[in-house]
């Protein structure tokens, strides 16, 4: 057998889905078992107030390659995906929700643009939400791009692999999930789309609202181009700083 480069961590964040947590781990199997990366996933448990740390203990006690953390309240889903980037030590992450409405087995297109570029990121086709959730969704996307000019057409997509450096270099606040793409660009690294399925919500229950889906975005993006607006650009020509020298004791 081949062996496999290095790590790659998924990071799942999980909030009040004790139902479908037993599907997770059965989804990436064939994924993991195909992935050229040894596969790592990590369940992040956003202060769930049903039984969902129960089944994320016992998933991380049966499966090798699963790991969790776990929130003393719900923080967010930005705050969620951070934290397991942090804690992850390999040099890719990934995300995928834990409702599944993405494949695992999609990760596997996004793999095979790697090194080439430093963010991948899905676009949903055929999505299946509500008309509302889509309408919205596209309103934000459109006036995202127009503001930010990311190219991006589904920046909400819920499947990406990124170097965790590049994740780990973006500035951290509430909503940040949404704009992984523009938030990448800033720092002069490359971005791809790459169109991926879309399933029905199984298990759980949606968390869209019109303000965490449409008033709060707008905002932040709104914020985002002040700050993009105010990035500074400098190249150093020239520099007397040397290598530091070896110690004493080296």
């Amino acid at each position: 057998m081949k062996k496999k480069s290095n790590g790659l961590t998924i990071v799942i964040p999980i909030f009040n889905e004790e139902e479908g947590i037993v599907r997770i781990l059965p989804a990436f199997e064939e994924y993991i078992n195909q992935s050229k990366f040894e596969v790592n996933l990590l369940l992040v448990n956003d202060g769930s107030t049903d039984n969902s740390l129960s089944e994320i203990r016992k998933a991380a006690a049966y499966y090798e390659h699963v790991d969790f953390i776990s929130f003393e309240k719900n923080a967010g889903l930005s705050a969620a995906i951070r934290a397991g980037f942090e804690k992850s030590t390999s040099e890719w992450v990934g995300y995928i929700d834990a409702d599944l409405q993405t494949d695992p087995l999609d990760f596997l297109k996004l793999e095979a643009m790697i090194p080439d570029y430093d963010l991948l990121t899905g676009r949903r086709t055929g999505r299946k939400d509500s008309a509302v959730k889509k309408m919205s969704s596209a309103f934000a996307n459109w006036f995202r791009d127009s503001m930010l000019h990311d190219g991006v057409h589904d920046s909400g997509c819920p499947l990406k692999i990124m170097r965790r450096s590049v994740a780990l270099d973006m500035p951290f606040f509430k909503g940040m999930h949404r704009f992984f793409p523009a938030l990448t660009l800033i720092q002069g690294k490359k971005v791809i789309e790459i169109p991926v399925k879309h399933f029905p919500r199984i298990t759980g229950k949606s968390k869209f609202n019109v303000w965490n889906r449409l008033l709060s975005p707008l905002l932040d993006t709104i914020a985002l181009r002040w700050l993009k607006k105010r990035q500074v650009d400098y190249t150093i020509t020239e520099n007397s700083i040397t290598s530091p020298k070896a110690g004493i004791n080296e």
